[in-house]
């Protein structure tokens, strides 16, 4: 079956104007253009309009989705149960807040009373969610299950008080890193190398074993995956490449 710009926007429902764009950033071409300019859609279009829709659920930029989309060595199937994993991993991170906030509702209620670690069980384990919905198949991949499970066991034990000091400790690497990039300063000195220390120091809040060949594994990552690189670079470009660095000069390898 075949379908107009119009048919198949009503049938996904989203907007003509986004399949044109879509057809002007090579995101999603028709099938066909009749004689007189209007753009069919076959089955195959039908299938990647929702392969993309899927993408864009899960707030995959549209650039990486034609990456993604372009690969051809993942099959439509692949593609379909990494999404089916992604929304679950959603799913349960939604669910464990719910189940937070409810237990502490009922708390303000008296009705029930809440530990100082429950309060942040929520929260843990949405970020352990997050982290395997975004980056576990590569973390997997690269340091093995075991190593994986054993981090976000680690990770689900912290105290109350060390969650916090985890999260402090995050926001001071990127404002550290923010500053020393605008005031130029050289990931091989004394500040890069503070700022390498510290991340050491946050890394060992879920790190069972620090090694600095792994510590230099990760900050290259930071640069070779986009997603890495976005989240260091979102107000300073250049965070993520100057920590990289900083970490090769802290490890020395």
């Amino acid at each position: 079956m075949e379908y107009t710009v119009n048919g198949l926007a009503r049938l996904a429902g989203v907007s003509v104007r986004t399949l044109h764009w879509y057809d002007e950033i090579g995101l999603l071409r028709p099938a066909r253009v009749t004689e007189v300019g209007y753009r069919m859609y076959g089955p195959d279009e039908v299938d990647a309009l929702q392969s993309i829709l899927f993408y864009r659920a899960l707030g995959v930029p549209l650039k990486q989705i034609g990456a993604l989309m372009a690969d051809a060595s993942a099959g439509r199937l692949a593609a379909l149960q990494s999404h089916r994993a992604a929304l679950l991993c959603r799913r349960a991170q939604l669910d464990a807040l719910l189940a937070t906030l409810d237990k502490t509702i009922l708390t303000e209620e008296g009705k029930c009373a809440m530990t100082d670690a429950e309060k942040f069980e929520g929260f843990k384990q949405k970020l352990v969610a997050e982290n395997e919905a975004e980056y576990g198949a590569e973390a997997r991949g690269k340091y093995g299950d075991t190593a994986v499970d054993a981090s976000n066991a680690k990770l689900m034990g912290l105290s109350p008080e060390q969650y916090g000091e985890m999260q402090k400790l995050s926001a001071r690497i990127n404002a550290a890193l923010a500053a020393a990039v605008r005031a130029g300063e050289a990931p091989d000195g004394p500040e890069g190398r503070r700022i390498a220390g510290l991340h050491k120091q946050w890394l060992c809040f879920t790190w069972p074993k620090y090694t600095p060949k792994a510590h230099l594994g990760l900050a290259e990552m930071y640069v070779a995956d986009e997603r890495f690189t976005a989240y260091y670079d979102a107000e300073t470009p250049g965070c993520a490449a100057f920590l990289r660095d900083a970490v090769a000069a802290f490890t020395g390898c």
